[in-house]
């Protein structure tokens, strides 16, 4: 998957909480993106609790654990807010940026940082330390795992694309 800004911004907004807008969205999307069209085909018939249950037990608290969680300190360091999201927060500094709610290594706020720095053209020392850094040292295994636990073609899709992106980036290296 060869990486613009648009493509990342697709994918960290995929990794959000999904809402009433959601299915129409995604069908939308799929327009554009045939990779989604599954995933657009399967949630026309998924209940939103049932799509915001797979999002929860994925992402935020699944039981007996979380099973992908998008953050770079619960791959690298096995626990929530670990030293990556200093850092992050020091490079996001250096572009005038800051991780609003989301802690900064939220995958969602990586990729839109990679996206602003994708469009931009500027500071490619910076684009540099974010992949070098931060991304590939922990996106295949979460795009893995994505791929592997998801119940729904969606992120099993996206896990693939990210998987996809990752790969595209370690064969520029």
């Amino acid at each position: 998957m060869r990486r613009s800004g648009e493509q990342l911004r697709l994918l960290a907004g995929l990794l959000s909480m999904p809402d009433q807008d959601a299915r129409e969205i995604i069908q939308g999307l799929a327009e554009q993106h045939p990779w989604l069209a599954e995933a657009a085909e399967e949630l026309g018939s998924t209940p939103l609790e049932q799509w915001q249950g797979e999002y929860t037990r994925l992402f935020i608290s699944g039981f007996p654990k979380t099973a992908c969680p998008p953050y770079e300190s619960a791959y690298r360091s096995g626990t929530m807010q670990g030293p990556t999201v200093a850092k992050l927060e020091r490079l996001y500094a250096q572009l005038g940026m800051r991780s609003s709610e989301m802690p900064a290594d939220y995958l969602g706020v990586m990729l839109e940082c990679a996206a602003l720095l994708e469009d931009g053209q500027q500071r490619p020392e910076l684009r540099q330390r974010l992949w070098d850094e931060h991304l590939s040292r922990w996106l295949a295994d979460f795009a893995n795992d994505l791929s592997q636990q998801s119940e729904l073609a969606l992120y099993r899709a996206l896990g693939l694309q990210l998987l996809g992106l990752s790969a595209d980036r370690a064969g520029h290296e």
